[in-house]
């Protein structure tokens, strides 16, 4: 009993090992996982691959990046599970390929001349005739005619004096099959090669870790460092103008490797021109690369499409960065307890700043020379970059989301609004607001110039622009100046005074006292020294305003009794605006359109900066600009495999398409009636039957045994 249970044992490896094989080899199993790699192919398209975690956070939430974080869908290319399928792949067209190559070459030697003749009248293209000739001569004419035309050609003589003229031709069909099979082998090799796999083994076995702190790469440890000698590796390196560089940085899932290179890129200088709509149209950088064994030097040109080759490392040039320009900074008050400042900085820099007993950490993230946006609606609601912080013009919103057809018409007014800088501050919890200023006004259509300070509390947002206008000087002196003369009680019950003189009628006292009150009671709540109601949301503006009056005035009353309002605080804030100015030594603003007009963008941008979520905000100055390029450094001698790969996969796929495999049997026989003749029986068979294909075998018939379509039988 012992001795048939071992032999069960015996006789289950191998059918295990077989139905292994069978499974790994079957089509279905190849299919399936091809159409994973396809989903997760697209997977990597859609959702942007090795971006910040932070990014996948505010994108799509904790939830969900976290789930793209666990499953590597985040860097889907080098995840384990991907480069698992690709091995899986690999092995199992393999193991097809070693199945089916022997037995497509053992059909690639025959033309199966052993065919039976009674088997040739199952075949749905055939044809018999009476030659006047032997079967010995009209087989070997037969056989010439067909080796000429490029046929493989067996003639085989049986018994009865009867001969059986075999032919085949189109046997690349079967080739490419063997060729489009390794195609797929090859590319995923090539692919796997130049993959994270090889980096990530040296990680497993060859004592490398992903490096996660911060600092300079310079005090990075060895371990943390692939040797110039890396077979294969992908990365970027940042080199600023007149600076150069020799370690590339590879991103992982959870850190970088640094990749010292076997030469340092020096970046002389870098160009860049743009269309008229501010993208770039060229960006290109001129190095010198510095060999570090020999010290030799060779200057090189590098742009998009045209990477530079040394030492086996290609460098492309992949995108262009800021390298550390320097910026002048002036805090502007936004707030009653701020003061002004100035301030030097590094564009990626970061300084921390005090606003009473508050401190932020001031960073410095981006400066832009140009900036070129859409005017074309005249009035700046149409920014690319950003809609007004007020969002007043509620008929233009909802037309440029809903398509409306009278914008199309528009044609684009593109302006290039000079430099802009970025930055962020950061209070002591972690938590930061991006802002975007501009450096100079802009007419935004109004005839008005206004410097737009932008600000969005998420990086996925839009930014919201405060428009502030500027003076007769081109500064935002005149608005600061006001700003800071309607917080000064002493300066608004001057204007006040001013404004009464100047509206009551001194025959009527009784009518001027009430005028002055209901001045002053639209001035305080406007600068935000009294609250509209105990609930109130706004602390000043228009905004309490409207709070006072919704809580105050009936509603039946309060359209009539708003116009007058607003009409006493305007002409009180224009007293506030001329007083700010005297006391600057300047003189006053005449009552005409222009002082109209600033006065009411000053207005509202009071209004608007009693929601700005920021105690200053920061001007730029003067600059002075360092670029920065972007390569990606590349070792891929993977892609020569993959090139061959490709190369063989147009062979088979063209063979297996357009090579028609197709085979040909003549039995030739003694005619009873005729000695000197003979009976023949032609057989055809075409692996895809085409228009072609019945051409062919219409011309083989009136060629072989001179049979025309008009007396086929």
């Amino acid at each position: 009993m012992s001795v048939s249970t071992h032999g069960l044992r015996v006789r289950r490896g191998p059918q295990a090992v077989r139905a292994a094989v069978e499974l790994f080899s079957s089509m279905r199993f190849a299919i399936a996982l091809l159409t994973i790699i396809c989903i997760a192919s697209i997977i990597g398209t859609v959702l942007k691959q090795h971006e910040p975690f932070g990014n996948y956070v505010n994108q799509f939430g904790p939830f969900w990046a976290e789930l793209f974080r666990a499953a590597r869908l985040d860097a889907i290319y080098s995840a384990w599970w991907f480069l698992l399928i690709l091995l899986f792949l690999v092995i199992s067209t393999s193991l097809c390929i070693a199945r089916n190559t022997p037995h497509i070459l053992r059909d690639l030697k025959t033309v199966k001349e052993g065919i039976r003749a009674q088997s040739l009248k199952a075949f749905g293209q055939r044809a018999e005739t009476v030659l006047d000739e032997t079967p010995d001569a009209a087989a070997k004419r037969i056989g010439q005619l067909l080796a000429g035309g490029g046929w493989k050609v067996k003639l085989q003589h049986r018994e009865g004096d009867g001969w059986m003229v075999a032919a085949r031709a189109g046997g690349a069909h079967k080739l490419g099959y063997i060729a489009a099979h390794s195609a797929i082998v090859l590319v995923c090799i090539g692919g796997l090669f130049d993959g994270d796999l090889v980096v990530r083994a040296q990680t497993w076995f060859n004592g490398k870790s992903v490096y996660t702190g911060g600092g300079l790469i310079a005090d990075v440890a060895p371990e943390h460092r692939l040797s110039p000698r890396n077979p294969t590796f992908r990365g970027n390196i940042l080199v600023p103008e007149g600076a150069q560089s020799s370690v590339a940085i590879l991103n992982q899932a959870d850190g970088v490797l640094l990749q010292d290179l076997p030469f340092s890129i020096e970046l002389k200088k870098f160009i860049v021109e743009y269309y008229s709509t501010g993208m770039p149209k060229l960006f290109a950088s001129e190095v010198v690369l510095h060999d570090r064994e020999t010290g030799e030097q060779f200057a090189k040109r590098i742009e998009v499409n045209h990477p530079a080759s040394y030492r086996g490392v290609e460098i492309y040039q992949s995108s262009f960065d800021d390298g550390g320009s320097s910026v002048k900074l002036k805090a502007v008050p936004m707030g009653a307890a701020a003061k002004p400042f100035e301030i030097d900085g590094t564009i990626g820099g970061s300084s921390e700043i005090t606003n009473g007993s508050e401190r932020l950490t001031l960073e410095l993230v981006a400066l832009r020379v140009i900036n070129v946006e859409n005017f074309a609606d005249g009035n700046g609601g149409a920014m690319t970059s950003g809609a007004d912080v007020r969002k007043v013009d509620l008929r233009h919103d909802l037309e440029s989301r809903l398509g409306a057809a009278n914008k199309t018409n528009k044609p684009k007014v593109l302006r290039n609004i000079g430099p802009s800088i970025g930055y962020k501050l950061r209070d002591a919890a972690g938590q930061a607001r991006e802002f975007q200023n501009y450096m100079v006004p802009v007419d935004t259509g109004d005839g008005q110039p206004v410097f737009l300070l932008g600000v969005r509390e998420r990086p996925e947002e839009p930014f919201r622009y405060l428009r502030v206008p500027a003076d007769e000087q081109g500064s935002m002196d005149g608005f600061v100046r006001m700003r800071a003369a309607l917080a000064d009680a002493k300066l608004r019950d001057r204007a006040l005074d001013r404004y009464i003189a100047r509206a009551a009628d001194p025959k009527r006292p009784e009518l001027a006292a009430q005028l002055r009150g209901s001045a002053a009671r639209a001035l305080a709540l406007f600068a935000g020294t009294e609250r509209a109601k105990a609930d109130a949301v706004s602390s000043g503006g228009w905004q309490a305003v409207a709070e006072f009056m919704e809580a105050n005035v009936p509603e039946a009353e309060r359209e009539r009794a708003a116009a007058v309002l607003v009409r006493i605080l305007n002409d009180v804030l224009f007293e506030v605006l001329n007083l700010s100015r005297e006391q600057a030594g300047l003189a006053v603003m005449p009552p005409d359109e222009k002082s109209q007009t600033f006065l009411t963008q000053a207005v509202l941008a009071i209004s608007d900066a009693h929601f700005y979520p920021a105690p200053v905000a920061m001007m730029m100055s003067d600059f002075k600009q360092v670029q920065a390029s972007v390569f990606q450094v590349a070792r891929a001698p993977g892609k020569n495999i993959v090139y061959l790969g490709c190369l063989l996969l147009i062979v088979g796929i063209f063979a297996m398409l357009y090579v028609r495999e197709r085979r040909l049997w003549v039995w030739l026989a003694k005619d009873g009636g005729n000695v000197q003749g003979s009976a023949a029986t032609l057989a055809y068979s075409v692996n895809r039957k085409t228009l072609d294909s019945d051409r062919e075998f219409e011309h083989l018939k009136h060629r072989l045994l001179a049979i025309r379509k008009d007396n086929a039988p």
